[in-house]
């Protein structure tokens, strides 16, 4: 190559792509390459929010402005769609979150000779870039990072710990796994710890799951106005804002609808959502997530019946899902193949189909499609701000 080119568009992994399909690593739209590689920003590139990017593997896109970071995650759900020859009703407005927003995250944490290192790996690697600000995270969790790097450097062996972070409505559950805290003085420093940095709930994880060491109340979490139980492990979506727009997405979506099946309905993140005055069936595997589900909605004597079934060894057959109003998806990452074929098969007429895999979702409304129903609405979401990760809402009718 003798001449320089222009990136074009951001590809699935976050290199600069050009029309010839070079890709070229650290480059956004409008960007030029040069023969030997070298890049002139362009008017799309942005100075990086945090000194640790290009080291941390927690974001991939902060060299790129707000509009072109919009695009990305446009692009990586239409793209999706258009792949598999979806014709798409309408693109609804892509929604991003800000910055400082994430309420979640797992960490990892070292001992060293002079204390400890605490954040996420390299990209790629598993070297830990010791983290000494992060404008992804929600400040409540950014603020604990302090005091779990002294608790690492007293307390922990010289090997890895992993630590899960969550804000719920008591505070942050904590999870610390590689800490073995054995003898009464290591036990008192880590409830001296939840006390003094006010920790909902701290857990270890010997290797066996997660033990409740400190929880002066029952933890919750509240969706859609109803505070839920919250099991260790539990999936919460990653922002406050992201889920309330899936939400309010699932709403419009299945408006006028009186009877739902949610399916993978975690602990009712849209069961509680769509309830009242429709009837909801919530449909989930985790037993934990059911039982916490079950006991909300009872408690609060709100229209969601639970099931504890695993709809990939055992989906919801054709003549099950045709009774329903309409039917809500949010599957894991693998989509949900085995599900999508009864439903196809089936006489139902509407679906909701929440993803957080943009290429499995448009492999199972390719079937859904192939059946009959038409893809009316279509809405990219960046609950992951800065990094490859794309979600979507999208509404399928016949």
């Amino acid at each position: 190559m003798s001449e320089s080119e222009s990136i074009l568009r951001i590809a699935a992994r976050g290199d600069g792509v050009t029309a010839s399909g070079r890709h070229v690593a650290g480059a956004v739209p409008g960007d030029v390459v040069a023969a030997d590689g070298t890049v002139t920003p362009g008017p799309h590139h942005a100075d990086p929010a945090c000194p640790h990017f290009s080291a941390c593997g927690g974001c991939q896109l902060q060299h790129a402005d707000e509009e072109a970071l919009r695009q990305f995650v446009t692009d990586r759900v239409l793209n999706a769609a258009e792949g598999q020859g979806l014709e798409v009703g309408e693109a609804l407005p892509t929604h991003l979150s800000p910055a400082n927003s994430r309420r979640r995250a797992t960490l990892h944490a070292l001992r060293t000779a002079k204390g400890a290192v605490l954040g996420f790996r390299e990209g790629g690697a598993n070297r830990i870039v010791d983290m000494r600000e992060c404008p992804i995270l929600a400040p409540e969790l950014f603020a604990l990072t302090g005091p779990l790097r002294v608790l690492v450097a007293q307390h922990a062996e010289r090997k890895p710990v992993d630590i899960e972070l969550a804000l719920v409505d008591q505070g942050i559950d904590c999870t610390l796994k590689g800490i073995e805290a054995e003898g009464l003085a290591a036990t008192e420093a880590l409830l001296d710890f939840a006390r003094d940095n006010a920790i909902a709930r701290l857990s270890l994880d010997r290797g066996y799951g997660p033990e409740t060491v400190w929880e002066p109340e029952p933890l919750t979490v509240t969706l859609a106005d109803v505070p839920v139980p919250f099991p260790h492990g539990s999936f919460l979506q990653p922002t406050r804002d992201g889920e309330q727009v899936l939400s309010q997405d699932a709403q419009a979506f299945l408006e006028g609808a009186s009877t739902v099946a949610d399916l993978f309905s975690g602990l009712g993140t849209f069961a509680f959502a769509l309830a009242g005055p429709r009837k909801v069936l919530a449909v989930e595997a985790a037993c934990d997530a059911h039982l916490a589900c079950k006991t909300a909605a009872n408690a609060r004597q709100i229209p969601v019946l639970t099931l504890h079934r695993d709809l990939f060894r055992n989906p919801l057959q054709a003549d099950e899902a045709g009774r329903f109003g309409a039917l809500l998806l949010d599957p894991p990452r693998a989509g949900a193949r085995e599900q999508v074929a009864q439903i196809a098969a089936s006489t139902a007429s509407r679906v909701a189909y929440i993803s957080c895999n943009p290429a499995s979702w448009a492999r199972d409304a390719k079937v859904l499609v192939e059946a009959g129903f038409r893809l009316e609405k279509l809405r990219p979401v960046g609950q992951f701000r800065w990094s490859t990760h794309v979600e979507l809402t999208s509404y399928f009718t016949r």
